[in-house]
């Protein structure tokens, strides 16, 4: 037996989206022939999903004419031929546009089909004798409900080569009893998870991903294994983490130094253990304060790149840097790296245009520079990152322009407050925290270079407003 079938492995699109028919060379003698019926690098290179299988299931048909289906996995499914020939018909049953389109095709070993979540798979046996198998990638549980559709549905109108009313077919009761499309509730799609959404960011996020679900920590506690582990992640594929500990000198405290490394360590590691194990894309908000402000001899960026190696100065950087290398260890991550963020509730700019307007004229920070983050810029590149279906990894996002000092944008909050710009005076941090460390309040080194480079978000398609610009929207 010589070669048969395609000679090239090869994936093409269906009118179903994400449904995928995937052509396999057989390789043959006299004995019979050999296939690579699942070579995830040659196959993901040609467009098929990475989708992780755990689980591989047979189904021995005795006769021809056996007919089983259209049953909606909430799980995908890759689904080829061992022996003999089978007629498959697809039916889309999620909810939006497709929902309803159908399509099919003989299977023979020859053929193998990749059926995303939601799509109604069915299969007649055309040839006595045969096996089909299909890996799945999620297990099955018992009680879980999912659509089905009767193998005559008028609007799907699927062409059965052999007519389900011969003689020839064999139906279960349980198929038998299927209700109709127009009696079937579409199935959702799985779901966007926004953690600590009470914050600024969290709300932020909430405004881009209006259909997420939001939770804090009484809801979910991400610091507890035993909390995350039963929360029933199999409904979601996206996890926005925006929960962290973020009070950099209590940081530098027993109590403190506890809570942040718990908050920003342990809880990024649990949830990337259950991102592996759920196939989740978790995006973790990370830092500057990973970083020492010192931007690296030679260094041809405008500040700190995402490869640039760890060197927190604090307790606060140090656990944020942590979380990062724990949330990097999952195959879906966006770890997403900010400085000076600025949103809702109390934060620089809002303390200094009430000092503007108390008629108080402060002293702030001059050797510390970077640039402001306004949340809605961070949650809009979050969205694009995971839109886009950019390459998973580190990006650095903060608004743009010239990098300023803390006295700079002090300044300018002042000038469009009414307030002189030299109102503002200038000092060093040294001077700054003088007084807190001579009465033994905690204070946590600040990195004095904080500008992130933006080469690499920039590169995906996202460009970030001026930080100016943002700012006289933000005080308007």
């Amino acid at each position: 037996m010589a070669q048969t079938g395609p000679t090239e492995l090869s994936v093409t699109e269906t009118p179903i989206p994400g449904l995928l028919v995937v052509r396999l060379p057989l390789h043959g003698d006299s004995r019979g022939w050999f296939k690579e019926n699942w070579q995830r690098a040659k196959m993901t290179a040609l467009g098929l999903p990475d989708f992780g299988p755990v689980q591989n299931n047979m189904s021995f048909n005795a006769a021809r004419g056996a007919t089983r289906g259209i049953h909606t996995e909430p799980w995908d499914k890759f689904v080829s031929v061992a022996t003999g020939r089978v007629f498959a018909a697809w039916v889309d049953m999620r909810a939006g546009d497709s929902f309803g389109a159908t399509y099919s095709v003989e299977i023979g070993p020859d053929v193998a089909v990749f059926v995303p979540r939601g799509v109604g798979n069915s299969y007649q046996a055309l040839e006595d004798g045969t096996v089909y198998s299909y890996l799945v990638n999620d297990h099955w549980r018992p009680g879980f409900a999912y659509p089905a559709l009767h193998l005559a549905d008028p609007t799907a109108a699927i062409a059965w080569p052999i007519p389900l009313d011969s003689e020839e077919v064999e139906i279960s009761a349980k198929d038998l009893a299927n209700p109709t499309l127009a009696e079937v509730t579409p199935m959702q799609p799985k779901r966007t998870l926004i953690l600590g959404a009470g914050g600024q960011l969290g709300r932020a996020l909430a405004a881009v991903f209006p259909d997420a679900e939001q939770v804090d920590r009484s809801r979910l506690d991400i610091t507890s294994a035993a909390a995350v582990e039963a929360w029933p992640w199999h409904e979601y594929d996206v996890v926005l983490n925006a929960a962290a500990y973020t009070a950099v000198d209590q940081a530098e405290t027993d109590a403190g130094r506890v809570a942040a490394w718990t908050v920003n360590a342990v809880a990024p590691a649990l949830l990337a253990r259950v991102a592996t194990e759920h196939r989740l894309t978790l995006v973790h908000v990370s830092s500057d304060y990973v970083f020492d402000g010192v931007i690296p001899t030679g260094s041809t960026d405008e500040g700190h790149t995402e490869d640039e190696p760890f060197s927190p100065l604090g307790v606060y950087g140090q656990s944020k840097a942590a979380g990062d290398i724990a949330a990097a260890t999952t195959p879906r991550h966006y770890v997403v790296r900010t400085s000076w963020v600025i949103g809702e509730g109390n934060n620089f700019v809002r303390t200094m245009a009430g000092l503007a307007g108390d008629g108080v004229s402060p002293k702030v920070v001059s050797d510390q520079i970077g640039r402001l983050t306004f949340t809605s810029t961070l949650a809009d590149a979050i969205a694009h990152l995971v839109r886009s279906r950019a390459p998973y990894g580190t990006y650095h996002v903060s608004n743009a322009g010239e990098p300023l000092s803390w006295q700079q944008i002090a300044a300018e909050v002042f000038e469009l407050s009414g307030r002189a710009r030299e109102d503002v005076s200038a000092t060093t941090t040294q001077e700054y925290f003088a007084g807190a460390a001579a009465a033994g309040r905690p204070i946590s080194p600040r990195p004095l270079n904080s500008v992130l480079s933006l080469a690499k978000i920039r590169s995906v398609g996202f460009e970030p407003e001026d930080q100016l610009e943002m700012l006289k929207g933000y005080l308007a």
